[in-house]
């Protein structure tokens, strides 16, 4: 049985050449992108930059980066969206998806229930007339900025 090809570090290896949802903000551990085929605007993944499937297996100073982006992005959401809290979630278990990743996701005040907690994931792999695509298109509308003030000093070319 072979390993399937990893999304991210295919990604990663085409950094320069990314659109800009694929890299709205960055630093020298961590990437965040808008997520594509999701009926959620906003909807943000935070990835390593380097190959890693555990959580545990973050180095030290990823795993300091971690708390900081995870809360500007959360604020940043906030922010831009109006959101009433954020989602953080983190699974890796979709092939092909191992690669560590958090989704960040807006949690709007007008949310169906069904969508609520777990039940988020129902908006996601939306078509593209539905959502984000991965060229950026679609309805999910544009991702919020890189977070303000207190988060992690975001990069952009």
């Amino acid at each position: 049985m072979t390993t399937p090809p990893c999304y991210s570090c295919g990604k990663e290896a085409r950094f320069d050449e990314l659109p800009p949802r694929e890299r709205i903000a960055f630093d020298q551990y961590w990437r965040v992108a808008h997520s594509f085929n999701t009926a959620v605007p906003g909807w943000l993944v935070l990835l390593p930059r380097r190959h890693v499937t555990a959580v545990h297996d973050l180095t030290d100073a990823e795993a300091g980066a971690l708390g900081v982006w995870q809360v500007g992005l959360s604020r940043a959401l906030r922010g831009v969206t109006g959101c009433l809290k954020t989602y953080v979630v983190q699974f890796a278990e979709s092939e092909g998806f191992a690669h560590v990743h958090f989704h960040i996701v807006p949690r709007m005040a007008d949310l169906p229930a069904a969508h609520r907690g777990p039940g988020i994931f129902g908006l996601l792999d939306h078509s593209e007339a539905e959502g984000v695509t991965a060229e950026g298109g679609g309805g999910g509308g544009p991702a919020p900025p890189p977070p303000p003030g207190g988060g992690p000093p975001p990069h952009g070319r």
